[in-house]
């Protein structure tokens, strides 16, 4: 009798055990490429085109759910690392080391590149100093220049005030790589949380340099965009054939982007380490689809899997 009702028992557990299986395998399955519900990391720097991206997304199938996390590069990259996200949206690949780590856990991350953007250089409205050169741009960060008046003998302004929008940003991490520095910011530059933060401590401060990404300021039609466009200036860039100031001056817009007339371009991508074709891998295939990508290009970034037509593309030249 004993025996029996072991035996009853084992049999009722292993029933409980497949049936759990079942359920669970029911529950991967019932995610589909519109359907689940997820959570994403993407850059601060591309939160209005992602807001925009993940609206028009679950308003097309009523049954996804994506709830995106905007911080800073570094932090997102660790939240893609830890899984504690299904993607992530960076103005950067994956390094070998970051790579191989995924691929010992039994994880092929999918890099998928879906814009080209710019870092942006803002100053002040009272300020009408708007034109900058590459190699001043790379002194500033060198430690070279540190006052108005060694980019304009005629500026009435004093010291330098450079102001980026997170010491974990893409942008710092960019200026970095760019110009290849090895040594600290000079003390004249620092952070603080976000790009709309940059864009504040610009607009009441007449010394200040801002570093944004160009989405903040980029959609005309958006409220937002539009708001802080009424807030700043933005500077216009000389290309590295520009040494003396002779030569054009391009502002961040898509033309130029898209062009390379502007010299501080990037791209972005979507790094998914999905190991099933879930709905993270639905909403990437659709930024990078048709609707994404014009979503991409409403927004004043230059999408990258679809051609752009440049119709009347002209050089911006101020001297």
């Amino acid at each position: 009798m004993k025996n029996k009702i072991i035996l009853l028992f084992s049999t009722f557990a292993v029933i409980s055990v497949l049936t759990g299986c079942i359920g669970n395998k029911n529950k991967t399955i019932d995610e589909t490429t519109t359907r689940g519900n997820i959570r994403i990391g993407v850059d601060e720097a591309y939160q209005l085109l992602f807001d925009t991206e993940i609206y028009t997304f679950e308003s097309l199938y009523k049954y996804s759910k994506i709830n995106a996390a905007y911080k800073s590069e570094g932090e997102i990259l660790n939240d893609l690392m830890n899984d504690s996200v299904r993607f992530i949206v960076t103005s950067r690949k994956l390094t070998n080391i970051e790579e191989q780590t995924l691929k010992n856990a039994h994880i092929i991350p999918k890099t998928t590149k879906i814009a080209y953007d710019a870092l942006t250089f803002i100053v002040n409205n009272e300020n009408p100093d708007t034109l900058l050169l590459y190699s001043q741009i790379k002194d500033i960060f060198s430690g070279k220049t540190g006052r108005w008046k060694q980019l304009n003998p005629k500026s009435r302004l004093g010291d330098l005030i450079v102001v980026f929008d997170n010491n974990k940003s893409c942008n710092t991490r960019f200026i970095r790589e760019t110009f290849e520095l090895k040594n600290n910011f000079p003390e004249y530059c620092f952070a603080v949380k976000s790009n709309p933060e940059v864009i504040n401590y610009v607009e009441k401060n007449k010394n200040a340099i801002g570093i944004i990404s160009v989405n903040w300021i980029s959609d005309k039609d958006d409220t937002i965009s539009h708001g802080f466009l009424k807030k700043i200036h933005v500077a216009y860039v000389g290309d590295e054939s520009n040494t003396d100031g002779t030569g054009n001056f391009y502002k961040p817009h898509p033309g130029n982007i898209a062009e390379g007339s502007y010299p501080l371009k990037r791209e972005v991508y979507i790094i998914n380490r999905e190991t099933f074709i879930g709905l993270g891998t639905g909403f990437a295939q659709f930024v990078a689809g048709d609707q994404g990508q014009r979503i991409i290009l409403k927004s004043g970034l230059v999408p990258a899997t679809m051609p752009v037509r440049l119709v009347q593309l002209r050089k911006e030249l101020r001297q």
